[in-house]
């Protein structure tokens, strides 16, 4: 599977007039705290991968009515023009467990991001409104696809005009490469 991924910095309540006209559709509103590992065989900044373990609360209104935890393996950037990478994921009963399975193995945390993520739904894809600590507000676009993925990343950027944003202020670099200095690209 393939995730295809297109992120702009923009202000949200300009973003949010925009989808309310556009006809989007709120799926939800969720924290996550993404905890993202050093590999004892090789350096994932220099090979562009991740190893990320995921918690994340969704709420309705303030309550919390569901949380989950999820492990994920992030492959290279496959193309110039987008966020597209491989992506791998699955559940995980206990975040606890894994990060203690991930350290007796070598995997050592190496940073933590937290945001705060609304999501919509808008021509087949999911635009989340993310404010990440420490960094500010981005919206990102994404679609998960097996083939076509020039079609899906021409879809996103469709989708981020349709909003009023523009494709060439992508920001290619993650948001644990912000928080680490790594500059936005």
């Amino acid at each position: 599977m393939y995730e295809v991924e297109v992120k702009v910095r923009a202000d949200h309540e300009a973003v949010r007039e925009r989808l309310e006209t556009t006809g989007a559709e709120q799926v939800n509103r969720v924290t996550q705290t993404d905890t993202y590992y050093d590999a004892p065989h090789k350096d994932f900044a220099e090979t562009d991968e991740a190893l990320r373990l995921r918690r994340e609360k969704r709420y309705e209104g303030d309550e919390v009515v569901s949380e989950t935890t999820r492990l994920t393996y992030k492959g290279p950037l496959v193309d110039e023009s987008s966020k597209t990478r491989r992506e791998y994921e699955t559940g995980v009963e206990d975040g606890e467990t894994m990060d203690a399975i991930c350290g007796a193995v070598g995997f050592e945390p190496a940073a933590t991001v937290e945001k705060e993520r609304e999501r919509f739904a808008l021509d087949g894809y999911t635009v989340s409104l993310d404010a990440v600590s420490g960094l500010g507000e981005f919206v990102e676009v994404e679609v998960e696809v097996e083939t076509g993925l020039d079609d899906a990343r021409d879809g996103a950027f469709d989708v981020l005009r349709k909003l009023g944003l523009d494709p060439d202020d992508q920001i290619r670099t993650s948001y644990l490469g912000m928080l680490l200095g790594a500059p936005e690209e």
